[in-house]
């Protein structure tokens, strides 16, 4: 598709990059073999049905058009949406294209009879394992469909009446016979029209109490805004059984969330009433959480919450009332939810920061108290009725503890993990679950009764290697069952066997893509169950390696570094080299130095991933270590720029020593905070020769009530957020800089405005600069012609001003 761009441009080297300012261009294609590469179909996604017996492999689209994206899009309250079918916009979907249900024992496969051309999302197993429910794409809206698992048999259970702009999650009765879902009402009217003219000003006003509120993004601004949200996030929830009949459920309203309970008796809704606000998205807004039965009878509120646009900002801090409103996974109808005990604020000494509560049905008793926290609460992983596991975080230390509770005996717990959660090296894995009969997630016991199965990444100095293990809650005995091979990389996708001795894996090597196995833990050589093949066979040739190196404070750092197929350092010599990377902030420096080793990954480019100009001649150093390091209870972010400096000083000198790349020819990028990073190092640093910053921001005064992990407002910590703003030092980037932005980008305070305005500065102080916008892209860029053109940018910009650079004085 040969759509139409802008590229506004500074002064740029090269004849292929010497295009006047605002000047419109046709989008490029990158150099092969990437094009070959992004027009290869992806893999498909495969999931394990709950009764152990079937696979699903989901096939899915390429990188879609940019005529797709380019379809209506109206941003509201936080959401994005199509109005052509009342779905999540066209810009945060991967679209499905087909299902093949594989037999797990013979391998005998069978495709849903879909019809020609689907396109559907949010596809969910029913409890049974006997079907899936799906979106699919009509004309005119969603519809709702179930597939039988069996015979690949598909029928529509609904018109294009599913209203999917608050979320496309469905939701499937107990015994899989209906599905939950949320429905256009009947007889909705158009769309309102927008005004030709407004009736009058919008207006906003302070003074009743303070409201810090962080940087969000596509709220609502106008009462036309409010009409338009109004109109298409008003569903009607409604039960579809599988034969075909559709009951409306209670009134329509603005509804967030619906789920059964696990009994399929009672249901938990959440809906949002006004006034609403321009300030916060619609999930701080003004909401009702409460019980109803199956004829839409309120029988019970959980919560009636005013507007929250008044959360202090530290990162620990929550809205005051019940908030993680859930049901018991492995109760019939239980109600469990977090409240604050400090009033929200993570600043006011609290012995109690969190208690949770349980309210069974039929939900007229008083609420028990299951646990009392120290820090916040971060969900409960369920069991059985006398064992569960309730996790607590707290991210200004960085530690999560683990608590074992008694929901039949509730008050009381039992530490059995604390730690640093940025820990790699020490982390002790989580409860392995499985869906029970009810369709919902719960701890497996092994048949001693005492004991649960865990799983988790395995992460050591030499790479990670994925474990099974039982963990006897009692006496705390710890047993690895299983670990993944030396030479591998393989996980755990469900069990074949209650006990473990049977499991689904997936498994990849450094040289062979990931694949479906049944590995048994009798040591029989494992069977596949899929065959999917190299998506990008031209770089099967590409070599890598983990380099560590020693920043000058003694922080141990380390990256991975990838030369061309065919290279050779010590025949060939130094290399142009491109280091991509993104800094990270820590507590503790020995946790911010731990190394693990890539080397038994599978490893292949997609998007617009930096590893493409492996095949341009370019060496990379993928995700060095950026750690800004808070010690002592020092915020990291007050010595940001020294510690980034120091940590690409060290990563230069190191690539330098090895003699795999040329010190007077390395490149910096990166994408959001990464862009940030890179911006920061051409004003501070003269190590590189060029950089690249896509979706950053550059200036934190348009962040104030804090970013990333800075958790203090802009007037706590001026001068960390005036020295963190590379947009203060626009006069010092000295080296020429590429820009690239989607211009709707969706994430929190990477506005387009950040490049737009760090390019005129850099403009107006005379810095080689090039300003790139991609028309209906987002924080992530999606369409071909999108990724294309990065990539063919990328490539562009590097050859002129780091690989034919002439030397440096």
């Amino acid at each position: 598709m040969a759509a139409a761009m802008a590229l506004g441009a500074a002064v740029a080297a090269g004849p292929a990059m010497a295009q006047s300012a605002g000047e419109a261009l046709t989008y490029r294609q990158p150099p092969e073999p990437i094009a070959s590469i992004l027009d290869t179909a992806p893999t498909p996604l495969s999931s394990l049905g709950p009764d152990r017996s079937r696979l699903a492999l989901f096939s899915r689209s390429a990188l879609p058009p940019v005529a797709e994206l380019a379809e209506p899009t109206l941003r509201l309250a936080g959401y994005r949406l199509n109005p052509r079918n009342n779905g999540p916009a066209n810009g945060r979907l991967t679209w499905l294209t087909g299902i093949t249900f594989k037999n797990v024992e013979d391998g005998r496969e069978v495709a849903a009879a879909l019809p020609a051309g689907t396109r559907f999302i949010a596809p969910t197993w029913s409890p049974d394992g006997a079907k899936v429910a799906l979106l699919k794409d009509a004309p005119t809206g969603l519809e709702l469909w179930v597939v039988d698992a069996a015979t690949g048999a598909a029928r529509a259970l609904t018109g294009p009446i599913v209203n999917a702009a608050a979320g496309a999650d469905l939701a499937w009765s107990p015994d899989s016979r209906a599905v939950l879902f949320r429905a256009i009402p009947e007889g909705r009217r158009p769309a309102p029209t927008p005004e030709v003219a407004p009736n009058g000003p919008v207006i906003e006003q302070t003074g009743i109490r303070p409201a810090p509120v962080r940087t969000y993004q596509d709220l609502l601004g106008n009462p036309a805004d409010e009409r338009l949200f109004d109109h298409y996030f008003t569903a009607q929830l409604a039960i579809a059984g599988i034969d075909g009949r559709v009951t409306p459920i209670g009134a329509p309203g603005i509804l967030l969330d619906a789920a059964f309970s696990p009994d399929g008796t009672w249901i938990l809704q959440t809906q949002v009433k006004p006034p609403y606000s321009y300030a916060v998205p619609a999930r701080l807004f003004p909401a009702e959480t409460a019980v109803l039965d199956r004829t839409g009878r309120v029988v019970h509120q959980v919560a009636d919450l005013p507007l929250r646009d008044n959360i202090p900002p530290p990162f620990d801090a929550v809205a005051l009332g019940p908030r993680s409103v859930q049901w018991r996974a492995d109760a019939p109808a239980t109600l469990v939810w977090a409240e604050a005990q400090d009033g929200g604020d993570p600043r006011t000494p609290a012995e109690i920061r969190d208690r949770v509560f349980m309210l069974s049905a039929p939900f007229t008793g008083a609420p028990a108290t299951l646990v009392d926290l120290q820090q916040r609460y971060a969900g409960v992983t369920w069991g059985r009725d006398d064992a569960a596991i309730v996790t607590s975080r707290w991210f200004n230390t960085r530690r999560e503890t683990r608590i074992l509770v008694d929901p039949s005996n509730p008050g009381q717990g039992r530490v059995i993990v604390e730690r640093n959660y940025q820990d790699r090296h020490n982390d002790p894995g989580s409860a392995l679950t499985e869906p029970n009969a009810a369709g919902r997630q719960v701890m497996v016991f092994a048949a001693d009764g005492e004991s649960i199965l865990l799983e988790g990444d395995g992460a050591t100095r030499e790479g990670e290697f994925p474990f099974l293990a039982r963990l006897n809650l009692r006496t705390g005995e710890r047993t690895e069952l299983w670990r993944s091979s030396r030479d591998a990389y393989e996980t755990i996708v469900g069990l074949l066997a209650e006990d473990g001795s049977r499991l689904v894996t997936r498994r990849e090597t450094r040289d062979t893509p990931a694949n479906l196995m049944i590995r048994s833990l009798d040591g029989a050589a494992p069977t596949p169950l899929t065959s999917f093949p190299d998506p990008a066979p031209q770089l099967a040739g590409v070599t890598r390696q983990l380099i560590t190196y020693t920043r000058a404070d003694g922080v141990q750092l380390s990256g991975t570094l990838y030369l061309p197929t065919g290279h050779d350092a010590a025949r060939d010599g130094p290399l142009p080299l491109v280091m991509w990377a993104y800094p990270a902030e820590f507590t503790d420096p020995s946790v911010a130095g731990q190394v693990v080793d890539t080397g038994n990954r599978f490893v292949r480019p997609g998007g617009s991933s930096h590893l493409f100009l492996l095949t341009q001649g370019y060496a990379v150093l993928d995700d060095p270590s950026m750690p800004i390091v808070g010690v002592n209870g020092a915020e990291p972010n007050d010595t940001y720029v020294e510690q980034l400096s120091a940590s690409a000083r060290a990563a230069v000198d190191a690539v330098g020593a090895m003699g795999v790349a040329d010190r007077d020819r390395i490149a910096v990028g990166g994408h959001s905070y990464g862009a940030f990073m890179t911006a920061n190092l051409l004003a501070h640093t003269d190590l590189f020769r060029t950089g690249i910053a896509r979706s950053g921001a550059y200036n934190r005064t348009l962040t104030p009530f804090g970013f990333q992990a800075e958790q203090r407002t802009y007037w706590e910590a001026t001068d960390t957020y005036t020295r963190m703003s590379p947009f203060t030092y626009a006069n010092q980037v000295n080296e020429p800089i590429l820009l690239i932005h989607g211009e709707i980008d969706d994430n929190s305070g990477t506005f387009p405005v950040q490049s737009e305005r760090f390019f005129a500065a850099l403009k107006g102080t005379g810095a080689t600069a090039r300003y790139v916008v991609l028309p209906y892209e987002a924080h992530g860029y999606r369409a071909r012609e999108s990724v294309g053109h990065t990539l063919w940018e990328m490539v562009e910009w590097l050859d002129a001003h780091v690989k034919n650079a002439p030397p440096r004085n």
